[in-house]
């Protein structure tokens, strides 16, 4: 394992002098008597200027506390913030006048158009009128919005508006940017775009920028990442050097489609693991340095494959890292296997358990969906991806029974869903985008609510109960209130409360947005449960890793899919001739840029 001790690594040349922003032992706490609660303890780094760093952590490590102490909105209990020399505390205007600030939430105003945004931030940060224009023209340039300057904000695409966020935090040039997850949410070809934006900055201008992210291969293209966990400073230097510490501990096993998902459910509860995914067309794993020959041999019959050792990537260190933080009892690569998440006849049968044929929906003369046919089978991991307005979201509701198709039929579980939206919302459970829990209520009163409206009562409503407080480790948090709850809480109680009428069919709209990597991994152990029990799942996602779990893809622009079959079969749709299997992300790019491209006006 790696070792535990706090290494904070000084930058080569870097010092308190050359620092464009240092943090100095600084505590910060939230609270009141016994419930006070400590976000940041002792938190002591530096950020050199004109390079990107990367802010990393699992939920509720601390780091959006920590932009927000960079920014002056809060002041520290103890310690100092120092920004170009400034003290953040004492300076905070002429902190925040040298620095942009884009926080996870950026509040663009939806009924205002594009160019109305600028405009109003133009205002709130001091920006004469005569600045604007070829300011305004160098962001649209920048970020591509120059043709949607009059488009309603409201009615851009989630990458449009992460990139009109960026740009309004930019209307004045700052020396410091600060972006808190600016890419959750956003799908891979927006993710790109935004990250060329801000290479373009530090490139050109010479900021320096200090960026969250729970992508840790967007973490890898920093020049160095500073890792945070429960309000402390673990690590910092450069990727290369924590990838480095696993050296020889890294293998992957090629493993049949058909059969990788139970292999790397089987390797990532094994004793001597420390992590185990799928990436591409094989299962990769991270093992104890110290593993014996006798566990070797158990991993290869669990894998029935060969083993091959690979480099390891900042990834692999990551998730080493926050393992050795984890109670031995958690064990495994994700915290354990789970038991009976549900119980089952029996695992994939020929059943077609959604038919969706010739599709369409309109908004007025908008057509968000266009045609689309496809089946999903009985036990199915069917993934639904497409970039930021392709139509997932209205697919995923016109299934629910929550808005009518235009034209076409649905049947879920064998109900018309047009003839009984009733009928078949009761066979099937919804989590959405923002989880739908009531954020007033406690964990308790919102599982309570959720079984009442499943029309659970009596014994079997107690069982409910009780199985989702055990099942998913809420029993400590009943009286907490659910908007107060860290992600990945939120996630497992939107999850416990979509199944707690044991439905025969689980839509997933983007579950795992803005969770971090150890939430993600636990999150789908359980959906491959729930497959194995004959749970059908329909999933959108936009971590591409994800969609090399699923059984079959269709992949979705403009309302139309492009693509759909098994992952190896929408990755070679991309592969060019002769040449190897490229990786799902760069598969997904290809196609919906060559589906914007044969789409007339997009």
């Amino acid at each position: 394992m790696i070792a535990n001790s706090p290494a904070v690594e000084t930058p080569p040349g870097g010092g308190p002098a050359d620092a464009a922003l240092e943090f100095r032992q600084v505590c910060k706490s939230f609270g009141a008597g016994p419930k006070r609660t400590a976000a940041l303890k002792n938190v002591t780094f530096q950020v050199q200027p004109g390079v990107v760093t990367g802010l990393i952590g699992p939920d509720g490590a601390g780091k959006t506390t920590l932009m927000r102490l960079a920014t002056g909105l809060l002041a520290p209990d103890a310690g100092q913030v120092v920004v170009l020399g400034r003290d953040a505390t004492h300076d905070a205007l002429a902190v925040q006048a040298a620095l942009g600030y884009m926080p996870q939430r950026f509040g663009l105003y939806e009924d205002l158009t594009v160019a109305e945004n600028l405009n109003l931030y133009a205002d709130l940060q001091g920006v004469g009128r005569a600045e604007r224009r070829v300011r305004f023209d160098e962001l649209m340039g920048m970020t591509g919005l120059a043709p949607f300057m009059r488009r309603l904000a409201g009615r851009l695409s989630g990458g449009m508006k992460q990139k009109l966020g960026l740009a309004c935090t930019l209307v004045r040039s700052p020396q410091v940017l600060l972006l808190d997850e600016p890419t959750v949410g956003v799908d891979p070809v927006s993710r790109r775009e935004l990250w060329a934006i801000v290479y373009r900055l530090v490139a050109q201008q010479g900021m320096s920028v200090l960026l969250s992210t729970l992508y840790l291969d967007e973490a890898e293209r920093c020049h160095e990442v500073i890792i945070l966990h429960e309000g402390a400073v673990l690590a910092q230097g450069a990727p290369a050097s924590f990838s480095a510490r696993l050296q020889g501990r890294t293998y992957v096993a090629p493993v049949p489609a058909t059969q990788r998902r139970d292999v790397q459910a089987r390797l990532a509860v094994a004793p001597g693991v420390v992590d185990a995914v799928i990436q591409g067309d094989n299962v990769r794993l991270v093992v104890d340095g110290d593993l014996s020959p006798a566990q070797w041999v158990r991993l290869r019959e669990s894998a029935a494959a060969a083993f091959e050792p690979v480099p390891p990537r900042f990834e692999d260190s990551f998730i080493a890292l926050l393992q050795s933080r984890r109670p031995p009892a958690a064990g495994g690569a994700a915290g354990g296997a789970q038991a009976d998440i549900r119980r089952g006849p029996g695992r994939h049968n020929d059943q077609t358990a959604i038919v969706v044929r010739d599709v369409s929906r309109r908004f007025g003369e908008f057509i968000a969906v266009h045609e689309v046919s496809f089946d999903v089978k009985r036990g199915e991991v069917f993934g639904l991806l497409g970039a930021n307005g392709a139509g997932k979201t209205t697919m995923f509701r016109m299934l629910c029974g929550l808005l009518p198709p235009s034209e076409g039929n649905l049947t879920v579980a064998g109900v018309d869903v047009r003839r009984a939206a009733a009928a078949a919302r009761g066979r099937l459970g919804y989590m959405s985008q923002k989880f739908s829990l009531y954020g007033h209520l406690s964990v308790w009163q919102n599982l309570q609510f959720f079984s009442r409206a499943y029309g659970l009562a009596g014994k079997r409503r107690a069982a409910r109960l009780a199985w989702a407080l055990g099942q998913f480790e809420l029993a400590d948090l009943v009286d907490a209130t659910s908007a107060d709850l860290p992600l990945g809480y939120k996630q497992r109680l939107a999850l416990a409360c979509a199944l707690m009428h044991e439905p025969d069919i689980l839509f997933l709209d983007e579950p795992t947005s803005g969770v971090d990597p150890l939430a993600r991994r636990e999150f789908w152990r359980r959906i491959n449960e729930l497959s194995r029990d004959n749970v059908t799942v329909l999933v959108t996602t936009h971590f591409m890793e994800e969609a090399e779990y699923c059984d079959r893809l269709a992949i979705m622009a403009n309302g139309q899919i492009l693509a759909l079959g098994p992952p190896e079969e929408v990755k070679d749709r991309a592969r060019p001739a002769g040449g190897v299997r490229p990786g799902m992300e760069d598969a997904f790019i290809f196609l919906i840029e060559g589906g914007r491209q044969a789409t007339p006006g997009s």
